[in-house]
């Protein structure tokens, strides 16, 4: 089932959907005791990312949220405009979890949701279950902030939308079928490149270095081998760190042949995901047996 919502967020309307497991004789009850997904999409993007694995994901026994960031998809923008800050998108995401009164979700990011994943799980008190941060770098991303700054006094250019076009191609691994590929493409064309680059000012300045000692539940980093907006082995350290002051609590892995975007370009991702909390429930559990 799908449950669309806009909320009140913040004197702009956020709009989110709730997709929990396609069974007719489900009692609201029990989906309200579901273990809740937040599931945060890429720069410029929007929810549409994860129509085929939040659907798939909460019929694996999961209430899969999946909200449109201000300016993206469905949502109104901020009152105050584009939104040049990830710590303000997580403020955001915040109030929105407040609005659906869920408490301690998993969180499920990519690029600059991976960013938010990262920060929300670096924010102690607001403790997550779990964390899977995807395709993002606990330092500052290799772009131009400067660069991105003229831009924005330019956005309406014809030829933005074949460069989006043509920037996720390259951006997606040699593994994807090319009809898939293209596809991914020209959905990734409906983006509006002044949040888009108001985004990627956000990914160019966020830097969660000095606060993961405060990662506050188990953490999964991700790399798409094939991703050309990271370094794989930066990734690698944010795990590595991680475990420097709590031993066991990051884990790191690497997709062969995978781009800047797993949750489009993988077929059966949510199995994948599944496996993944899986594995931080039991990494939750062996932390409150050494505690």
């Amino acid at each position: 089932m799908i449950e669309a919502r806009y909320l009140d967020i913040g004197g702009a309307l956020g709009f989110v959907e709730i997709v929990t497991p396609d069974h007719r004789n489900t009692d609201h009850r029990d989906v309200e005791t579901l273990p809740a997904i937040l599931c945060i999409h890429t720069a410029g993007q929007s929810g549409v990312q994860w129509r085929h694995v939040a659907r798939d994901l909460a019929n694996r026994g999961y209430r899969v949220i999946v909200p449109d960031l201000p300016g993206h998809g469905r949502s109104e923008p901020a009152p105050s405009g584009p939104v040049t800050s990830i710590v303000d998108y997580g403020d955001w995401l915040c109030n929105v979890l407040d609005a659906l009164g869920i408490e301690r979700p998993y969180v499920i990011g990519c690029s600059i949701g991976g960013k938010l994943t990262l920060e929300l799980a670096t924010r102690p008190e607001r403790p997550l279950s779990g964390a899977i941060a995807m395709e993002a770098e606990a330092g500052p991303g290799r772009v131009n902030v400067n660069g991105l700054r003229r831009e924005l006094e330019d956005v309406a250019g014809p030829a933005r939308a074949e460069r989006t076009y043509l920037g996720t191609l390259a951006s997606v691994g040699r593994s994807v079928p090319e009809g898939k590929a293209h596809l991914i493409a020209l959905m990734h064309k409906r983006e509006d490149p002044e949040i888009s680059s108001s985004d990627l000012i956000g990914w160019g300045t966020h830097d969660v270095r000095d606060r993961l000692n405060q990662v506050t539940a188990p953490l999964h980093v991700v790399a798409g081998r094939d991703d050309p907006w990271i370094v794989v082995d930066e990734i690698a350290r944010v795990a590595e760190v991680v475990n420097e002051t709590s031993p066991g609590r990051a884990r790191f892995t690497v997709l062969d042949g995978i781009g800047h975007y797993p949750m489009e370009e993988m077929d059966d991702f949510a199995g994948l995901v599944d496996t993944w909390i899986g594995e931080l429930k039991q990494s939750a559990r062996s932390e409150e047996v050494v505690l």
